[in-house]
C-alpha cells in the first residue's frame, strides 16, 4: 500500500515538472500542446473511489496551474476527468475484465483503450480550452486547438504505454 502510493507521487512529481517545465513550452504549429499530466489520472485502478481520484485530479491540476500560472483551469479540467472517468471506463472496458485492472494497453487491449483514451483526452482539452479562450468567438480556431493538441496528447499517452510495457 505503501510502496503504491509512493509510486503515485513519484509519478506527480515527475509528470508536473515534465508538463510545466518542458512540455508547456511547446507549441507545434502554434496550436497543439502536448498535455502529458493526465496520464496519472488515466491510470488509476478501475477500483478507486470517485472522491479519491477527484481530491489526486485536484491537486495534480493544481500543481500545474501554480508553475504554469494558470487561474485553477487545469484544476477545474481535471477534476471533470476524474468524475467522469469511471463511467467512461466501465463503458470502455470490455466485459469479462470488469475486476479491478489498471487501464492499459496490456489490460484492456489496443482498440478499447485508444476509444477510452481518445474520449478522456476529449473531453479534458475541451473544458480545459473552453476555459482558457472563455469566449466562442473563434470556435474554428478553438476546436483546431482541441483536435490538435487531443491527437499530440495522444500520441503522447501511446508513447509512454509502449515504454511502460517493455
Amino acid at each position: 500500500m505503501l510502496v503504491n502510493y509512493l509510486h503515485r507521487i513519484g509519478w506527480f512529481v515527475g509528470l508536473v515538472l515534465l508538463q510545466a517545465l518542458i512540455l508547456n513550452n511547446v507549441h507545434i504549429a502554434g496550436y497543439a500542446t502536448p498535455i502529458l499530466y493526465i496520464y496519472l489520472i488515466l491510470k488509476f485502478d478501475s477500483e478507486t473511489n470517485r472522491n479519491t481520484l477527484m481530491v489526486w485530479a485536484f491537486f495534480l491540476g493544481l500543481a500545474v496551474d501554480i508553475f504554469s500560472d494558470t487561474p485553477g483551469m487545469n484544476a477545474a479540467a481535471t477534476v471533470l476527468l476524474a468524475f467522469v472517468r469511471p463511467l467512461l471506463l466501465r463503458l470502455f472496458t470490455p466485459r469479462d475484465l470488469l475486476d479491478n485492472i489498471t487501464p492499459g494497453l496490456a489490460t484492456m487491449g489496443f482498440l478499447p483503450f485508444l476509444k477510452y483514451l481518445a474520449v478522456c483526452v476529449l473531453i479534458h482539452h475541451t473544458m480545459l480550452f473552453v476555459v482558457d479562450s472563455f469566449s466562442f468567438a473563434h470556435p474554428g480556431i478553438l476546436l483546431l486547438r482541441i483536435v490538435t493538441s487531443s491527437v499530440i496528447t495522444l500520441v503522447c499517452i501511446m508513447a509512454f504505454e509502449g515504454l511502460e510495457g517493455k
